[in-house]
């Protein structure tokens, strides 16, 4: 049994981890600058031999990791990115292992509360414009019934960057796409909790508004409080 322990999992790389890799790649070798556009979702799909699926799942994440950028009209573009910082965090996300869904929300549930509570303290003028333009974002998604977890999310992120602790808001970019890809085949975010969620996102904004920490971080734990629930049923 002993001998057994000394033997680690392999971990198979999906496809979504090798797009990563090649564009990551391409980006180090200079290949990719700043500006340059990626092919489309078509063209990549063709070449790498891979479903236009998997395609939209790195870009995601990518432009999670503030790598990549979807301009309307224009397509998806390469970011002005710091080449050794970028390389250190995508080595971290292909190397981290697969937490479990419990986990991964419960870490997140912490630097939430420590996040909207650094924002309520920290946020500027730009930053108040920005949670509210991406409250907007999400409040048009939910009326034309489209999915709207990427709009949650950026809310969410806006927060992390409003409290100018640039650690808390790496480590939500590595977690997030994780948590939103469990999030959509667990069908966590229903239609009939979007009215409730966006309800729940004004008082955060409200509250770093008014640099109320206490409401803040009430107002965050109240609002992460079912996922939480629902996290933990899953163990």
């Amino acid at each position: 049994m002993e001998l057994l322990e000394n033997f680690e999992t392999i971990q198979v790389e999906t496809p979504v981890d090798k797009i990563i890799r090649q564009i990551r790649g391409l980006i180090i070798a200079g290949y990719l600058k700043p500006g340059d556009k990626l092919p489309s979702e078509r063209k990549l799909s063709e070449k790498l031999g891979v479903g236009r699926t998997y395609i939209r799942d790195a870009i995601k994440k990518l432009e999670f990791l503030g790598i990549l950028n979807t301009l309307p009209q224009s397509g998806v573009v390469i970011n002005g990115v710091d080449i050794t910082a970028m390389e250190g965090l995508l080595s971290n996300v292909m190397k981290i292992e697969k937490p479990d869904f419990f986990s991964l929300v419960e870490t997140r549930v912490m630097m939430e509360r420590f996040s909207v509570q650094q924002a309520a303290m920290r946020r500027t003028d730009e930053d108040v414009r920005r949670l509210e333009d991406a409250l907007v974002a999400y409040e048009k998604k939910i009326e034309s019934g489209a999915p709207a977890e990427n709009e949650d999310f950026v809310f969410h992120l806006r927060i992390a960057e409003a409290g100018h602790n640039s650690v808390i808001k790496t480590m939500m970019l590595i977690i997030l796409p994780d948590i939103l890809k469990i999030y959509r085949k667990q069908n966590v975010c229903s239609d009939s909790k979007l009215a409730k969620t966006f309800g729940e996102h004004h008082q955060i904004l409200q509250a770093i508004k008014n640099q109320d920490v206490e409401a803040s971080v009430q107002n965050m734990s109240a609002h992460l409080e079912d996922v939480l629930k629902f996290s933990q049923s899953k163990i």
